[in-house]
């Protein structure tokens, strides 16, 4: 049986429209061939001119899971501090989603996996041509009923990073990815109407 043939245990609009981000991980460790699918698939996405500039960091050994955690710590709140917020105190009531996210920066390096999203160039455009390969993980997650979500670092962390994985300097980490089994459901999320944020010939233009 090939990875697409694992891939087909649930029908792609399934996992589509019930892949909610995924902040809360059970610590049951992934199978290395079920992670192993999930890169397969992350390789097979499309990318700017088929150059494929990019490269995956998988990392599952616990204490540099421990040692990632931490920086990813250091660099939400070091976000969080550009937008003048310095605490929990300071996040505004009803931000729901920033405090599962606050959450997730507590907990990340307790996910039995987390991935490093890099690409091989600087710059938007390398960056921009490693974002389908994120979604192609997100969905072969799905598929095994794994979770993830995606997230960012911070340039006060990024040297750390770099030496912690010796990642080199012409490089950069555009994603750092958590997978783990769910606390909770997938399930249908929450959006606005099509009509209010898609347009048909030109912006504003409904359907007819």
């Amino acid at each position: 049986m090939t990875t697409a043939d694992r891939l087909n245990v649930i029908p792609l609009g399934e996992a589509m429209f019930s892949q909610r981000a995924i902040r809360r991980f059970r610590t049951d460790p992934i199978p290395a061939d079920v992670m192993q699918d999930i890169m397969e698939a992350a390789i097979r996405a499309p990318n700017g001119g088929n150059n494929q500039q990019w490269h995956f960091i998988v990392v599952q050994e616990e204490e540099t899971r421990r040692k990632l955690g931490d920086l990813y710590h250091e660099a939400w709140w070091a976000k969080r501090a550009d937008a003048g917020i310095m605490g929990p105190q300071d996040i505004p009531p009803g931000r729901n989603s920033m405090r599962s996210a606050m959450r997730l920066a507590n907990e990340i390096g307790n996910a039995p996996v987390m991935v490093l999203v890099c690409a091989t160039s600087k710059g938007a455009q390398a960056a921009g041509s490693v974002i389908p390969a994120a979604q192609n993980m997100l969905l072969a997650a799905r598929a095994f009923g794994i979770g993830g979500t995606i997230a960012t670092l911070h340039a006060v962390v990024e040297e750390r990073v770099h030496e912690l994985f010796g990642i080199p300097d012409t490089a950069q980490v555009v994603y750092c990815m958590p997978f783990g089994y769910p606390r909770g459901n997938f399930g249908p999320v929450t959006r606005l109407p099509l009509n209010e944020v898609c347009s048909y010939d030109r912006w504003g233009a409904p359907p007819d």
